[in-house]
């Protein structure tokens, strides 16, 4: 976050007043806000209970945690600080950077996420799982079992991430547009697919595995009529599925339904 402007160090203050908290610990709030791009913070300050965090329209934790009083205050305050960070687009600007040295690329040489991302504005760990979220770039890298996966955050702003634990754990985060599962998500980039071929090779084969070809029919291998139909009708399904994840675009899916109708 860039230093603050006279008025903003102004209006911080005035927030702070409001919520029973100081200039300096709204301060700290709102860098962290700002970090959350106004949907999340983790802070640390001795006013707001040591360390915690909060996810706007989710859970506000606070260090102590039986304090419901304090929690209340640092919900609220989050929740101003939050509606000036929406209101100010500077807020979230990189700080004007210092020249370089060397030290900001030696502290992240031991990074786990993929090579070419920067510091990431939020990371995390649950169990066997952690992450990191690239929001000027809108990538999210999960590391799963020693195995890295790199995801397009689309035009989501990650608040915060649960893991639930069944048969297999599934991961998801809340966003703007509330609980989000982490596998609706354009993968970009995993140890399966390192050059980013993945979503191609799950379009062709939703678009040619499901329907017979022009070859089997003519060999006299085809289905009936209405298997035949009914594979078309199942490729379609399965295009519209990777749409709604975000790897077709409208276009594409209208392409390739077109494409697949006229088979018919």
């Amino acid at each position: 976050m860039p230093p603050l402007s006279a008025a903003t160090r102004e209006r911080v203050a005035e927030i702070a007043s409001w919520h029973g908290f100081s200039a300096t610990a709204a301060e700290v709030m709102l860098a962290a806000v700002a970090r959350g791009r106004g949907a999340m913070a983790q802070f640390d300050h001795p006013e707001f209970g040591g360390s915690g965090q909060w996810m706007r329209g989710g859970m506000t934790m606070v260090g102590d945690m039986f304090n419901t009083a304090l929690k209340a205050r640092v919900e609220d305050l989050c929740a101003d600080l939050s509606a000036l960070v929406d209101s100010d687009p500077e807020l979230t600007a990189p700080a004007p950077s210092a020249p370089s040295t060397g030290a900001g690329e030696r502290a992240l040489s031991g990074a786990w996420w993929p090579a070419g991302l920067l510091a990431p504005d939020s990371t995390g760990a649950q169990n066997d799982v952690r992450y990191a979220w690239f929001a000027a770039t809108r990538r999210l890298a999960i590391e799963r079992a020693g195995t890295v996966t790199l995801y397009d955050t689309l035009d989501h702003r990650i608040g915060g991430f649960s893991q639930q634990q069944s048969g297999t754990s599934s991961l998801s985060f809340t966003s703007q547009h509330g609980p989000v599962d982490v596998e609706r998500l354009p993968v970009v980039d995993d140890a399966r697919s390192g050059d980013g071929t993945r979503a191609a090779d799950e379009t062709q084969a939703a678009t040619t595995s499901a329907v017979p070809t022009a070859a089997s029919a003519a060999a006299g291998t085809d289905a009936p009529r209405a298997g035949h139909v009914h594979d078309v009708i199942t490729a379609i399904e399965r295009l519209a599925e990777l749409r709604a994840r975000g790897i077709l675009s409208e276009t594409e899916f209208a392409a390739k339904k077109a494409e697949l109708l006229g088979r018919l």
